[in-house]
């Protein structure tokens, strides 16, 4: 009876910290920008694939136009942390909410008039790096000024639960729009016209962002003394730290492992998968996307509902998650409908989702705030930095290599790189608990 009592104590009191935080007038503001530019980034995750294996048929193309997306995102990504930890992370969002609006209309423009050639789409999938660049870091760092760090783990909590509505109904929404307006694997003159309207679609969103953005208000905090050093010790600064936490840097260099076998296959493979099967087209990519994002925000839920469960430890439990993920990735490349890929994606999202504000959270609450910034942009850079090798790779081994052995190949390695940890790293010992209290 008093563990049922004590449960319900906790439930109600996560339940009481969501709705105290959803009636701050900067924390909603932020979260509904957030869920609206979220929602508006599926139209374009969709839309591009499908638009470079339209131009081209070929997933080298896809790959390395992914890579000229990720390639700048990756190598100004520390520099944007720098200038995070340096400046507002609100300003260095606006501009890149701004940016990232024009280069969209720009793109869905061309798309609809019928005149992107693939240079163009090369630039101006360069220029939505490099501005992701800097709202990564920005983003990620936002949190910790508008709630305080007791509210941290719920307000995490929601951010990410909201962004995986969208990972959700986005994708499904974006390959019915560009399925129901004409795009679709048969050429015709109006063929293009879908796939534009979902960029366009992004750049309202983006536009509607930056007003909410506008509308939060950050915590007070204590004036930062101005920094001498240049933009480049700063990064410096900031990799020495995370390589000094022994934690740290055993996760970082793991998930650099797990980035370069898992982002190249679903960006590359997944797409080529979807336009194989029977009645393939945007919503078939849409419906497999979705599942994984829905996948995912259960697993999310489920983690708010069973915040306690590890096994042992958060180290232990995340190598449990990625061997069982590398199982189920194996036999993606072998199903031949589509119901099997949306059971198989919906599980491995939610695997997934399980872990991600745990981990959110626990570096939020480990790194110092003024080095959060620099943190944040080395830990996204561990997984949008190895993107573009990931998938020109995939793209090119794809040439030579039938897609079911890709699969096997990838989840065998995947499985692997888990052994590879449990023995010879100390992931399995790291605890929830911050750096202090971990000793």
């Amino acid at each position: 009876m008093s563990t049922s009592s004590g449960a319900t104590g906790t439930a109600s009191h996560r339940g009481a910290q969501r709705t105290s935080l959803l009636r701050q007038p900067g924390f909603a503001w932020l979260v509904s920008g957030s869920f609206i530019t979220l929602l508006g980034d599926q139209f374009s995750l969709i839309a591009l694939p499908w638009l470079v294996l339209r131009i081209s048929g070929d997933p080298l193309q896809l790959g390395l136009v992914l890579g000229a997306m990720s390639v700048p995102r990756a190598v100004f990504m520390l520099i944007g942390g720098a200038l995070v930890d340096r400046h507002s992370p609100k300003a260095v969002l606006m501009w890149s909410k701004h940016a990232c609006t024009l280069l969209l209309l720009a793109l869905g423009g061309l798309v609809i008039a019928d005149r992107l050639t693939l240079p163009a789409l090369y630039l101006l999938a360069f220029g939505l790096g490099l501005a992701m660049a800097f709202s990564i870091p920005a983003g990620s760092s936002m949190l910790p000024h508008v709630v305080p760090p007791a509210q941290l783990q719920a307000a995490n909590g929601i951010l990410l639960g909201l962004r995986q509505l969208t990972m959700f109904i986005g994708p499904v929404l974006a390959g019915l729009t560009i399925a129901g307006i004409g795009a679709s694997t048969q050429a015709s003159p109006q063929s293009s016209l879908g796939i534009g309207v979902a960029f366009l679609v992004d750049a309202a969103t983006f536009a509607l962002s930056a007003f909410t953005l506008s509308r939060v208000r950050l915590l007070a905090s204590p004036r930062r003394p101005p920094q001498a050093a240049g933009v480049w010790r700063s990064v410096a600064d900031g990799v020495a730290t995370a390589w000094n936490d022994r934690d740290l840097r055993s996760c970082f260099l793991y998930w650099g492992a797990v980035a370069l076998l898992i982002t190249g296959p679903m960006q590359v493979a997944l797409p080529v998968l979807a336009s194989r099967l029977p009645g393939a087209g945007a919503n078939t990519l849409g419906m497999l996307a979705g599942a994984h994002g829905a996948g995912t925000l259960l697993g999310m839920v489920l983690a708010g509902a069973r915040p306690g469960w590890r096994a042992g430890t958060l180290g232990a439990t995340l190598l449990l998650v990625d061997a069982l993920v590398g199982l189920l990735f194996m036999p993606l490349g072998h199903i031949d409908s589509v119901g099997p890929g949306l059971a198989l994606l919906l599980a491995i999202g939610v695997l997934g989702g399980f872990m991600q504000v745990a981990i959110f959270t626990w570096m939020q609450r480990r790194v110092p705030p003024q080095m959060l910034g620099r943190t944040m942009s080395i830990f996204m850079f561990i997984f949008l930095g190895v993107a573009p090798l990931s998938g020109a790779l995939t793209g090119w081994v794809m040439r030579g290599v039938a897609l079911p052995t890709l699969f096997i190949a990838c989840g065998a390695a995947l499985v692997a790189a888990v052994g590879v940890a449990l023995c010879f790293t100390r992931i399995r010992h790291v605890t929830d608990a911050p750096r202090a209290a971990a000793g």
